[in-house]
């Protein structure tokens, strides 16, 4: 024993750091001072915390107070046997080290010793080598004992996490596929957050990001409004046996006066998206959960604003994203039971998110197909109301104007045969003459007759008013022409905001105009560019734009577009500006033709007010 008294300082034999936590310490159990004394300097010495105990009581009553990692207990103690005192502390304590120390060698006491539970035995006196030998082994044993119970506590949980999330991933799932509808995935996907069979969060709010607005808008929510509301509602659940399939199916027919007031909530969220360092648009925007704690979000802006929204501080952010973009995020709390949100629910969580980012990017993909297939039907049906409109237009506009030419071109000469063919008629007194001359002026009547009845036929001056929504004249006439701007690389563009005014026009002769219009703004891109209608309100008008980026037309040549037989390409007629000019005349509007600021060119209707129809 002498030997651990005269050891040097200098030479640490045991590593305190690497063997104890931070605040563990050593019990040394003798009766006999001078190896207390011994010991525990040595103990000291090597960086160890060393409390002292003269009997079983003492160290019973620092095994409660304090952190204790390892007892050096003798086996004869003044108030218990120290084979007692194994008994008492051993299953108490699973996580102790215990080494016992006595004076005699007899093998059988050290085997009792070692079945009750200790860890090994010293044989006083006791050298160093030796000493530090068993300190340093039971030690190791010790923490490899703990830290094997805590690896096996975090495998257990992590399969039991696994399985958990299989089972719930399955039966979100079978919700998945069997809803379609955009705001049903949102209800699903929050109810699994939300449900005692799903994540057991208390609330969970869903906001997503409007392309067209640039906003990050808050969509739907679940859980309690307020904290008196949520006993009520889990009572309910329990009472009724509801299961996640059942909460779901309620949920999505349904919506509470709670549901009414959480996604009031919700629909505060609105926050734009070049607030690039506000947490939610942060988290949003790279794409990693960000944590709120007490308001704080470490390097994030959290508006006061939004503390009051969500009447919470502690929350959490988990982005929703496809490999394409950003869709939104998810912000859940434990408003209610204030429960802490840990790092496995951050990772439970992270994970259902990547499979509700799936399940709503599957959502978009397939209202995108559905437009897409309703744009081909209306295509199809288009073209087979109309698909000989255009061709029966320019001809139509194309024989008018001809027969306006023939009129004025062919009928002053035939006047002028059958006039004089009437004259010599009636001068001469060869009745063989005058036979020709009665056939000359017959045939001649004959044409002017023809002329003037074929010049009033086409030009048909007489509109067939009646009342139209106007936004459908336009959109079936753009979407006649979708395959067509498909192979040419044309993009379109619809903006027709609000309800549709509803016009007293004739229908046939309005989508003459459109047609006209929009085949030209087509025929101007012939190696792609964008379309772009639009119809707005004026103060004394009814204004429809159509606009491409096209090559545009030239000052010289944009002042004769709408003379008849005027054209640019190498096919047509040169008539089609000319009927739109002419059936705008005859509903009192006005049509244009304009340059725009980058290239290309706007046709431009209006049509007064006064043809809105009465209301």
């Amino acid at each position: 024993m002498v030997e651990l008294l005269n050891a040097s300082d200098n030479e640490p034999l045991l590593a305190s750091a690497e063997l104890l936590d931070k605040g563990e310490a050593v019990v040394i159990v003798d009766d006999s001072p001078e190896v207390v004394l011994l010991l525990n300097r040595y103990l000291e010495n090597q960086g160890f915390t060393v409390f002292q105990a003269g009997s079983a009581a003492e160290l019973y009553t620092l095994l409660e107070t304090s952190r204790i990692a390892l007892v050096l207990l003798d086996i004869g103690l003044p108030d218990r046997d120290g084979n007692e005192v194994l008994h008492d502390i051993v299953p108490k304590y699973p996580d102790l080290g215990i080494i016992m120390v006595t004076g005699t060698t007899d093998l059988s006491t050290a085997l009792d010793c070692l079945r009750l539970g200790a860890d090994d035995y010293l044989t006083k006196p006791v050298t160093i080598k030796q000493f530090s030998h068993i300190v340093r082994s039971t030690l190791k044993k010790r923490r490899l004992a703990i830290d094997n119970r805590k690896f096996q506590s975090e495998l257990e949980s992590t399969n039991y996490r696994t399985q958990f999330l299989h089972a719930l991933n399955l039966k979100m799932n079978s919700v998945y596929l069997s809803t379609v509808e955009l705001k049903g995935i949102l209800q699903a996907i929050l109810v699994g957050i939300t449900s005692e069979e799903g994540l057991k969060f208390n609330r969970a709010f869903l906001a997503l990001y409007n392309e067209e607005t640039q906003m990050l808008e808050g969509r739907l929510a679940i859980g309690p409004a307020t904290r008196e509301d949520a006993s009520r509602v889990w009572e309910s659940i329990k009472q009724k046996d509801l299961h996640l399939q059942d909460i779901i199916t309620h949920v999505q027919s349904s919506e509470s006066e709670g549901d009414v007031a959480i996604n009031r909530v919700a629909r505060q969220l609105n926050i734009p998206i070049t607030e690039s360092n506000h947490v939610l648009v942060a988290a949003g925007r790279k794409r990693q959960s960000i944590m709120v704690v007490d308001g704080y979000g470490y390097g994030y802006d959290v508006p006061e604003q939004l503390l009051r929204t969500l009447d919470h501080d502690t929350f959490i952010v988990v982005p929703l994203y496809s490999p394409s973009k950003s869709l939104g995020v998810i912000i859940v709390d434990n408003f209610v039971t204030r429960k802490k949100i840990s790092q496995e629910d951050i990772l439970t969580l992270e994970i259902f998110a990547s499979q509700a980012s799936l399940a709503i990017e599957h959502s978009h993909l397939y209202e995108d197909m559905r437009l897409k297939i309703r744009e081909l039907e209306l295509v199809t049906q288009e073209l087979e109301r109309s698909k000989d409109l255009l061709v029966a237009s320019e001809r139509y506009s194309a024989v008018g104007h001809m027969s306006a030419q023939l009129v004025h071109v062919i009928r002053n000469p035939i006047t002028s045969i059958g006039g004089t063919a009437r004259l010599l008629a009636k001068k001469t007194d060869d009745d063989y003459i005058a036979s020709f001359l009665n056939i000359i002026t017959r045939e001649a009547a004959k044409i002017e007759s023809t002329l003037e009845d074929l010049f009033s036929f086409v030009e048909d001056s007489e509109l067939s008013p009646a009342d139209h929504q106007l936004y459908p004249l336009i959109r079936r006439s753009v979407m006649i022409f979708y395959a067509t701007m498909k192979n040419a690389n044309i993009t379109y563009q619809l903006d027709l905001p609000g309800e549709s005014p509803i016009m007293h026009v004739d229908a046939t002769k309005m989508r003459q105009v459109f047609l006209h219009l929009v085949k030209n703004g087509i025929e101007a891109m012939p190696n792609g560019g964008t379309l772009k209608v639009s119809c707005q309100e004026k103060e004394h008008t009814i204004e429809i734009s159509i606009n491409d980026t096209g090559s545009g037309i030239s000052d010289n040549n944009l002042r004769m577009a709408a003379d008849p037989f005027f054209t640019t390409k190498t096919y047509g007629t040169g008539m089609g500006l000319t009927l739109v000019q002419k059936i705008t005349e005859m509903h009192d509007a006005t049509f244009a033709l304009q340059h725009n600021e980058g290239g290309g060119m706007t046709a431009i209707v209006k049509l007064p007010k006064s043809r809105l129809a009465a209301p």
